[in-house]
């Protein structure tokens, strides 16, 4: 089959759902409504999809992945969103105690929830800057010498990676290339 020229509103024929439409092209597959059988997802390999009537691509069409990638990155580089960051499952429901070297005063305890999630907010807002400073009309220099510093920043963060569920998630700093 030449998949290359399906686009949307090409007319094509299953052999289980019988006759439908494409409303959706994605990188690896179609969606398709047929008229019996609603919307479905085939692959774009799929080997028995016969072609009634072809509607070419445009070559300057956005693919609904790619703009749900670009809205996805757009909006983590100009707000304060922030993405649901695990915890690792050992520290759920625990608690962290601080105890001043003062034995007159009362120690601290805190939900480690919510310390982690003041963590993680830290961590988003380091990646905000970030991304304003490489996006700033300061000279390249600039951009490098605060650049520098997050990633110290960053480094710094690092003993709170014992907190996180996926190593993804982890704050990393420069490694000590230096």
């Amino acid at each position: 089959m030449e998949e290359n020229i399906l686009g949307i509103g090409s007319r094509v024929q299953h052999p289980q759902f019988g006759k439908g439409v494409i409303i959706q092209v994605r990188t690896d597959a179609w969606e398709i409504t047929f008229i019996e059988n609603g919307t479905r997802v085939i692959q774009r390999n799929f080997e028995g999809l016969k072609v009634i009537e072809a509607v070419e691509t445009p070559t300057e069409m956005v693919t609904y992945e790619k703009m749900e990638k670009s809205l996805i990155r757009l909006l983590r580089r100009f707000s304060d969103i922030q993405e649901t960051v695990a915890l690792g499952s050992r520290w759920t429901g625990g608690r962290m105690v601080l105890y001043p070297g003062d034995t007159s005063l009362k120690e601290k305890e805190i939900p480690i929830e919510s310390f982690f999630h003041k963590i993680v907010m830290v961590r988003d807002r380091l990646r905000v800057m970030e991304q304003r400073v490489n996006a700033s009309a300061l000279s390249d220099e600039d951009k490098v010498n605060i650049q520098q510093y997050i990633t110290r920043i960053y480094g710094s963060l690092t003993s709170f990676n014992v907190l996180f569920k996926d190593k993804a998630d982890y704050f990393i700093g420069d490694k000590g290339d230096k």
